[in-house]
């Protein structure tokens, strides 16, 4: 079982950081594009605030908003909160940069107050999905939360070149939080039970997660079925994130830090990330990591 990763704690150091860096930039800096394609610094700004403000009206304050109509698979859902966010950055292009930052400077903090108040092993409002989750405890929710406002923080950062969140203690939560995704990227994969992949990211922050090709009991499995898959009678396979794998890596994929965030949030797609990559041992089985995001949208 992974533990919970702990991250409450570190969302003032970002309102801090983020209020901070939007009110030293120029006019010039507001309008420079992002690895976030179609949106500027302001309009990543601007998304930033609506996320607070969805989060105190909806799950604060019980204010349900336009129903999002039918939802019937994860495309869906993606679509409806798509289009959410375009129109709030289409509106929020009529408001100054003033008025963007003295709005994230009183809502980042009362967002990060309501977090606080929610006991972390409870049953989160919304589950991770991208995790594979329909049900999710408070404190991988709140987890998600700080890689978004981590990552979008990073875009503007990224785009105006001042540097100042890839540090140890702000980016590790992201990525071992990204990381929780593994088992889900993994999943239609062929390999033998007990089959180990590592995937490093290399630099400040970085580590090293395992996952490994599980068996689990189940009786749908026939002595001809397991003979095939190298799997124990009555087992089915599944791929599980762990610390303490049970055999070496059959592959090992190390990503460079610096560039690892832009690949799990969907920023950039495998072509851009290859130069950044190393592989060791089955390719085919390292590689697969190149298509993991951990956003919804």
């Amino acid at each position: 079982m992974n533990p919970p990763i702990k991250t409450i704690h570190l969302f003032p150091v970002l309102d801090q950081k983020l209020i901070e860096l939007l009110r030293s930039l120029t006019p010039d800096e507001w309008n420079l594009p992002t690895v976030a394609r179609l949106w500027t610094v302001k309009d990543v700004a601007a998304h930033i605030l609506d996320t607070h403000l969805r989060t105190l009206s909806s799950a604060r304050d019980g204010h349900a908003g336009d129903p999002p109509g039918a939802i019937h698979n994860n495309q869906d859902l993606i679509d409806y909160l798509n289009r959410l966010n375009a129109d709030w950055v289409s509106a929020s292009r009529r408001l100054s940069p003033q008025i963007l930052t003295d709005l994230l400077a009183t809502y980042c903090p009362q967002a990060t107050h309501y977090y606080t108040t929610l006991d972390p092993a409870a049953t989160a409002v919304f589950s991770v999905g991208w995790a594979g989750e329909s049900v999710s405890a408070n404190w991988f929710h709140i987890a998600r939360e700080y890689t978004e406002k981590w990552h979008h923080q990073q875009q503007i950062r990224d785009a105006v070149n001042k540097p100042g969140i890839m540090t140890a203690d702000l980016y590790h939560p992201v990525l071992d939080t990204f990381m929780r995704a593994l088992p889900v990227v993994y999943k239609n994969t062929e390999a033998a039970a007990g089959t180990v992949i590592q995937v490093s990211i290399s630099g400040e922050g970085g580590g090293d997660w395992f996952v490994e090709k599980q068996a689990t009991s189940g009786f749908s499995v026939t002595l001809k079925q397991a003979k095939v898959q190298d799997q124990p009678v009555g087992a089915a396979a599944s791929w599980k994130l762990t610390t303490q794998p049970s055999n070496p890596p059959v592959a090992h994929t190390t990503i460079e830090g610096t560039v690892a965030w832009k690949l799990f949030s969907k920023s950039w797609r495998r072509q851009e990330v290859l130069p950044y990559v190393q592989m060791e041992g089955e390719q085919a089985l390292g590689d697969v990591v190149l298509d993991m995001i951990s956003v919804m949208a």
